[in-house]
């Protein structure tokens, strides 16, 4: 199953009030595994960029300059995305984004949602984790994955760590290692073999009960026989 973990950094909150996409992180999963055929675009806005998203990302107008507009790149995300499964945090953000971009080249674009299936980690999240907070940072604390390089919010390096809380939040392969290689596989095998090693340990001595505590336990049954109409079923189970 192919899955893309898709973030964005746009010039501001709201698409509604003509804020646009200025970077776009991909990175692709194919049955759970990093593939590394990741995708990573610089967008020119065509309008300026709010000081306190710039402050989030750090990305500023002049740094863009250069950088083509959405209409230049629309077609490569199109087909980079296919008919994969997108993974997103807080996905009514970014697919809000996504969906007026597209639809300023064509306005009978259809939803992304209409045509792709997304999973809102967000939403997974909280389900999971009720009360808690529940941000990318948050849970790469939860789950122990190294985020110490993100001093400032950018979409390939955000879309990287999502995948890997993604992966360790529904229990899955959380290796960073790329698809098809061997060692992956063997150090999986050979820590589920150790689990079941350990668990075998731990399991409980089986201790025979004593002649004595063998004649208590059929004197009490008798008397239960006794007591009832309908006799005692532990002594019917156990003649059977």
């Amino acid at each position: 199953m192919r899955q893309i973990v898709l973030d964005t950094e746009t010039t501001g909150l709201e698409h509604e009030a003509g804020h646009r996409i200025i970077e776009i992180g991909c990175v692709e999963l194919n049955n759970r595994r990093l593939t590394g055929n990741d995708l990573h675009l610089y967008i020119h806005p065509e309008r300026e960029i709010d000081e306190g998203a710039q402050a989030v990302h750090g990305i500023t107008l002049e740094f863009l300059a250069d950088k083509p507009r959405f209409e230049g790149i629309a077609s490569t995300l199109d087909d980079y995305l296919g008919d994969a499964e997108l993974i997103i945090h807080n996905a009514p953000f970014d697919l809000g984004f996504l969906n007026a971009e597209f639809r300023r080249l064509d306005a009978d674009a259809q939803p992304l949602q209409w045509r792709l299936s997304i999973v809102d980690t967000l939403v997974d999240a909280r389900q999971r984790h009720p009360g808690q907070r529940n941000s990318l940072d948050a849970l790469c604390k939860r789950y122990a994955i190294d985020n110490s390089s993100r001093d400032l919010h950018g979409a390939l390096l955000d879309a990287q760590l999502l995948a890997e809380v993604y992966l360790a939040m529904t229990g899955g392969q959380t290796s960073i290692e790329l698809d098809g290689t061997d060692q992956t596989e063997a150090v999986a095998t050979t820590q589920t073999l150790t689990q079941r090693l350990q668990t075998l340990d731990q399991r409980p001595r089986v201790i025979a009960a004593s002649a004595d505590e063998a004649q208590a336990h059929a004197a009490y049954l008798q008397r239960l026989a006794q007591a009832s109409d309908t006799g005692c079923l532990w002594s019917t189970l156990e003649q059977g």
